[in-house]
C-alpha cells in the first residue's frame, strides 16, 4: 500500500488549531446554535423552559451538560417538519429515515448546510487519502438515505470524479472498478465484502485493482475486518462516521496516516460521552453513549442528541480534534443473553478469527424452554466446506465465543453463499424468541 497521507499545507486552518482555538470557536458557536433552535423551534423553547434553562446560561462547553438531552422519538413526535428552524421554502433538500419501525426521522438542510456537508465529507475523504482528481466508485445508495448523495456532494468538493453507481448489482460494481479503474471507494463493509466474493467468483485478483483507499460507513466493523480488506485487495481500509439526524456522513472520519479512531470535526459538532444508564456526562477515555450538538447547522439545529452509539473521546493524534474510538455497538442493538452483554462486532471479531470461514455471519435470538438462546449463522469458504472441516469450525468458533464473549453459542456452520447477503446496511441480529 502506498503512503497516502495528506500534505499538511492541504489542511484546513482549524485542523492544526490548538485546542484552545478550538474550543473558543466551539463556545462561540454553541452560544448561536442554543439561541437558533431556542428562537426557532418550538420544541427545543418548550423543553429547555421544562428543564429551567435558557441560552444564556451558557458561559462555558461544561455548561451544556444544563440542557436537556433530543432523542430520536422527539424527531418522529414532530414529524414531519417540526424541528425545522427556518421556514420550509428557505430549505434546500430533505432526507430521511426508512420508517420501518414507525414514521420516519426526517432532517431538512439549507443551502448553507448542504455547502457545510459537502466540505465535512470533503475534509474526511482527503483525511483518508483521496485527492483532487481521484476517482471515486461510490457505492452507497441514494435516495432519502444520506450516505449517496453526502458522499456524492463532498467527492466532488473534492474535485474527484464521481461515479454514481449506487449499491447493488454487484457484478456490474466489480466490471466498473475493473473498466474505470477508480481509486476510492465508498461503500458500507458487509457490502465490500459481498463486492470481494464476486470478485472471486469472477476469478478477478482484487489485489490488482486500482481501489488504494475503501472509505466505509454506515455500520459498525471492526479491526479485524480492516485487516481482512486490506489484504484482500492491499489497500487502506479508513472508517468515517455520520448520522442523519447531525448531519450524515462526513461528521468524523479516521486519518490514512494513523487509523487510530476517528477525527471529530468539533469545529461544527460538539461530542459528549454520557453513561447511558445516569445521563451523566463522564470524563474523556471512559467508555458511553455518544452525545453530539451541532454547532453550526441553520436548518435543523441538534442539541444533545443521544446516538446510542458506544465509543470513547481520546485526544488528537494526526488532528488537534478529538479521535472517538470505533464504534463497538449501540446502546439499543446490544443482545442481553442470560445476564450477558453481547455485541455483534464481539461476535464478528471471533468469526474472523476461524480459519476457513467466510466473514459473513448472522446471530439468531430463540427461546430454549424458558430461556433465550443465541444461534451463530456462518458459512465456511469454498476450498473449506467439507463435513469434517466444517465440524471443526463449528467448534472453534463456539469455544471461542465462549471464552472471549463469555455466552454460549450454537453455531451452525453453512455452505459457502448461504448466509444472508447485504446490499447496503448488514442485518445482523434475527430475533425469532417470539
Amino acid at each position: 500500500m502506498r503512503d497516502l497521507t495528506p500534505p499538511r499545507d492541504s489542511l484546513d486552518p482549524i485542523e492544526t488549531a490548538s485546542r484552545d482555538e478550538i474550543a473558543a470557536l466551539q463556545l462561540k458557536r454553541l452560544k448561536w446554535s442554543l439561541q437558533h433552535a431556542y428562537d426557532n423551534v418550538p420544541f427545543y423553547r418548550s423543553k429547555f423552559d421544562a428543564a429551567g434553562v435558557h441560552p444564556a446560561d451558557l458561559t462555558s462547553l461544561k455548561d451544556l451538560a444544563k440542557f436537556p438531552f433530543t432523542v430520536k422519538s422527539d424527531l418522529r413526535d414532530n414529524y414531519p417538519f417540526g424541528m425545522f428552524a427556518v421556514p420550509r421554502d428557505q430549505i434546500t433538500r430533505i432526507h430521511a429515515s426508512s420508517g420501518t419501525t414507525g414514521k420516519p426521522t426526517v432532517v431538512g438542510y439549507t443551502q448553507g448546510d448542504i455547502d457545510m456537508w459537502a466540505n465535512m465529507v470533503a475534509r474526511s475523504l482527503r483525511a483518508a487519502g483521496t485527492r483532487p482528481g481521484d476517482m471515486l466508485h461510490n457505492a452507497y445508495g441514494y435516495g432519502l438515505f444520506t450516505g449517496g448523495l453526502g458522499a456524492h456532494y463532498g467527492a466532488e468538493k473534492l474535485g474527484c470524479t464521481v461515479v454514481p453507481v449506487s449499491g447493488g448489482m454487484t457484478a456490474r460494481q466489480v466490471t466498473l472498478i475493473e473498466d474505470f479503474q477508480p481509486t476510492t471507494i465508498m461503500v458500507t463493509p458487509s457490502y465490500m465484502l459481498n463486492i470481494l466474493e464476486e470478485y472471486h467468483r469472477q476469478g478477478v485478483d482484487p489485489r490488482n485493482c486500482s481501489l488504494e483507499v475503501g472509505v466505509f460507513g454506515a455500520e459498525p466493523w471492526t479491526n479485524q475486518m480492516r485487516s481482512e480488506v486490506e489484504a484482500a485487495f492491499d489497500m487502506h481500509a479508513v472508517d468515517i462516521y455520520g448520522l442523519s439526524e447531525v448531519l450524515g456522513p462526513g461528521v468524523a472520519s479516521e486519518c490514512v496516516e494513523t487509523k487510530d479512531g476517528l477525527h471529530i470535526w468539533e469545529d461544527n459538532f460538539y461530542p459528549e460521552i454520557i453513561d447511558p444508564q445516569t445521563g451523566e456526562v463522564v470524563e474523556d477515555g471512559e467508555m458511553g453513549e455518544l452525545v453530539f450538538t451541532t454547532l453550526t447547522k441553520e436548518g435543523m439545529p441538534i442539541i444533545r442528541y443521544r446516538t446510542r452509539d458506544l465509543t470513547r473521546l481520546l485526544p488528537g493524534t494526526a488532528r488537534m480534534m478529538r479521535r472517538m474510538e470505533k464504534v463497538t455497538g449501540r446502546s439499543d442493538d446490544m443482545i442481553i443473553l442470560r445476564g450477558v452483554n453481547v455485541f455483534p462486532t464481539q461476535i464478528e471479531e471471533q468469526v474472523l478469527t476461524v480459519e476457513g470461514l467466510a466473514p459473513h455471519y448472522q446471530i439468531e435470538l430463540v427461546r430454549d424452554g424458558k430461556m433465550d438462546a443465541m444461534r451463530v449463522h456462518v458459512e465456511s469458504l469454498p476450498e473449506h466446506g467439507d463435513g469434517e472441516a466444517q465440524a471443526v469450525q463449528a467448534a472453534t468458533l463456539k469455544h471461542r465465543i465462549k471464552q472471549v464473549v463469555g455466552v454460549t453459542a450454537v453455531v451452525v456452520v453453512a455452505k459457502p453463499g448461504t448466509v444472508a447477503r447485504s446490499e447496503g446496511k448488514a442485518t445482523r441480529v434475527i430475533d425469532n424468541r417470539s
